[in-house]
């Protein structure tokens, strides 16, 4: 046994501060510190080798927090503890000092894992699954711990030394790889919707080096069979994926997210959410604008704090989005524009038979390697970004996976951000609203009382006309609010446009009840209060 692993213990407090000492000294390998706690990095057995593209892909290595079962594993295979005892000697005509092996305690190794500092312990900012630039421009790729970064590179597929400048062949033969067959045979509604995927499928190299946060990924078809799982389970078999079920209760959302962040993946994915499901979680909304997400940990009393360097994506048929979601979403969308899109000539696609080839890891290691291609020679040029693109808080983001794109000559980035605000419910239906409104009243002055009334059916006979063609607003149940709550949804409108239509208010004559009226584009504020 080597000297350095040689620990010597005694009595309780004597073995807790040896013990700590120890560890701050680097005795176990691959120990690390994150959130002031001690975690190890293990190599998980029993994995699927090839799991398909939309189950779970998780890294072959985790972090796991050193609990005192675990700290006695780890010092029974690393290092020789033991403690001097007497007994008597062979002849014995006397006593002897010999060395016994130990396992210290569970009392005492608790003891020793409960502080939250470790001095020179380096430290765990995550764990990877794939090469990323580094915020100076190099590429992490050497599996394992990086100093520099303090991420931990548990690389899903073994990949050769990319070079850091790539020849003009090579950035030629990886464009062509991955525009002519990679994804040459998905029915792309449009060029952005191409240009789109390949913005999210270089997100997780370029995070830390646009240190910006990252929208949401809406991939959506008109039909079934369309490819929508291999478009996620791209970046998931490269950088490890998460599979979840959508929540549809907001509590059991806010859970879920803050149990899968405690894994070590890149994607997270909702997959095939009900057909016409509107994504208008407040929570969702929070989550792709937070750069760190905190909750109350599962089963216990304290909060935890985790660094939010997910991609979040989501999947469905003609999904729709609502609230926040339309301005903080990128949309990538399928139209195969045939009855049975599964009944394609797949012999003649680019790659035949692509939802199997993804999951063998070599094939993985071509996706992958062709994407560093463009990547390093994007950098190698300096990394130019698109300054004239916006996308509210991602405005990082866009600017610099645009450059990446447009250095390469891929167009229509996030050209078909008008599509989103199309399937935003919530602008279509408040739209639609006011849209009536004004064809009803004009720009009259109108109490939600009165408004409420003008809402209701007229009856002639024994029929019923809805003046409104059922584009009243309703509540999330789809009633008719009361004159309270329209009073409330109108007060919280106020001032927003909705397409050419905004809703304007003022006190009335008496200054004791709010008015409200719409105001079409060019038309002017009414003078009649």
């Amino acid at each position: 046994m080597n000297d350095t692993n040689r620990v010597q213990v005694g009595s309780g407090p004597e073995t807790i501060r040896v013990l700590k000492a120890a560890l701050v000294d680097e005795l176990l390998p691959d120990t690390y510190v994150s959130g002031g706690d001690l975690v190890h990095m293990e190599t998980i057995s029993g994995g699927q080798a090839s799991p398909a593209a939309d189950e779970d892909s998780p890294l072959p290595v985790t972090a796991s927090p050193l609990a005192p079962a675990t700290l006695a594993g780890l010092l029974a295979e690393h290092a020789y503890v033991y403690r001097m005892r007497s007994r008597k000697s062979d002849g014995g005509s006397g006593m002897e000092l010999v060395e016994e092996e130990v396992t210290p305690p569970r009392e005492i190794l608790s003891s020793v894992l409960a502080g939250k500092t470790w001095p020179g312990v380096p430290t765990l900012r995550g764990v990877i699954g794939a090469p990323v630039l580094r915020r100076d421009g190099t590429l992490l790729q050497r599996p394992g711990y990086d100093p520099a970064t303090g991420l931990y590179l548990a690389a899903k597929v073994a990949l050769p030394p990319v070079p850091d400048q790539p020849s003009p062949e090579q950035v030629h033969t990886a464009r062509d790889f991955l525009l002519n067959r990679f994804l040459r045979d998905f029915p792309w509604a449009s060029e952005a919707d191409r240009a789109n995927y390949l913005a999210l499928l270089a997100t997780p190299i370029l995070r830390h080096f646009t240190r910006s946060l990252t929208p949401f990924a809406l991939i959506d078809a008109t039909m079934p069979a369309s490819g929508k799982s291999i478009l996620t389970g791209g970046p998931g078999m490269l950088y490890g994926q998460r599979i979840m079920p959508w929540a549809y209760a907001e509590e059991e959302l806010r859970k879920s997210i803050t149990a899968v962040l405690a894994e070590q993946v890149g994607v997270v994915v909702w997959d095939n959410l009900a057909e016409g499901t509107v994504i208008d979680s407040p929570t969702l909304a929070l989550l792709v604008t937070a750069g760190v997400w905190s909750d109350r940990q599962l089963g216990a009393s304290r909060n935890i704090a985790t660094v939010n360097d997910r991609l979040w994506m989501a999947t469905g048929n003609n999904l729709q989005v609502g609230g926040d979601m339309a301005s903080r979403t990128v949309r990538v969308h399928l139209d195969p524009n045939m009855p049975r899109p599964e009944q394609r000539d797949q012999s003649r696609f680019g790659i035949p038979h692509l939802d199997q080839w993804i999951t063998v890891p070599a094939n993985q290691l071509t996706v992958l390697w062709h994407l560093l291609i463009l990547v390093l020679d994007w950098t190698g040029q300096g990394a130019p970004r698109a300054a004239t693109v916006s996308m509210r808080q991602f405005t990082p983001w866009a600017q610099s996976l645009g450059g990446f794109l447009a250095h390469h000559n891929i167009g229509g980035f996030l050209a078909n951000a008008a599509d989103i605000r199309d399937i935003d419910e919530d602008e279509s239906r408040w739209r639609a609203f006011l849209s009536c409104w004004h064809s009803q009243h004009g720009s009259a002055p109108m109490t939600a009382a009165d408004l409420r009334r003008s809402g209701e059916p007229s009856r002639v006979g024994f029929d019923e006309h809805d003046n409104w063609d059922g584009q009243f607003i309703t509540t999330a149940t789809g009633r008719m609010p009361n004159a309270l709550a329209l009073g409330r949804l109108l007060t919280g409108q106020i001032g927003r446009w909705r397409g050419d239509y905004v809703i304007r208010s003022a006190k009335n004559d008496r200054g004791d009840r709010n008015t409200f009226w719409v105001e079409c584009h060019g038309s002017s504020t009414p003078h009649n209060r």
